[in-house]
């Protein structure tokens, strides 16, 4: 088995406009200053995590940092409500 190549790999990256829960948005941005991360990186990191099969986060003590944040933020969503969310219908009036 090689070592996987540990030089820095030279990317471009994009400006995007994504749509997420807000109570999850929340979760997000406080796990990111928590672990010292811009959200950007942490949700790279996470998404590149997720397209190899592989757990974005695995440390007890990050876990656990995740769950303060899901109860101060009242995130309940779990992945198994991922194909099952609506959006709320606005008055755009």
């Amino acid at each position: 088995m090689t070592e996987p190549d540990s030089r820095p790999q030279s990317i471009e990256r994009v400006q995007t406009g994504i749509r997420v829960e807000k109570r999850l948005l929340k979760v997000l941005k406080g796990l990111a200053e928590y672990l010292d991360l811009s959200l950007s990186d942490l949700v790279e990191g996470m998404a590149l995590h997720a397209l190899d099969g592989k757990a974005a986060l695995t440390n007890p003590d990050t876990l656990n940092q995740v769950e303060r944040l899901r109860a101060v933020y009242g995130l309940t969503l779990r992945a198994e409500d991922s194909h099952r969310l609506v959006e709320d219908a606005h008055d755009d009036r």
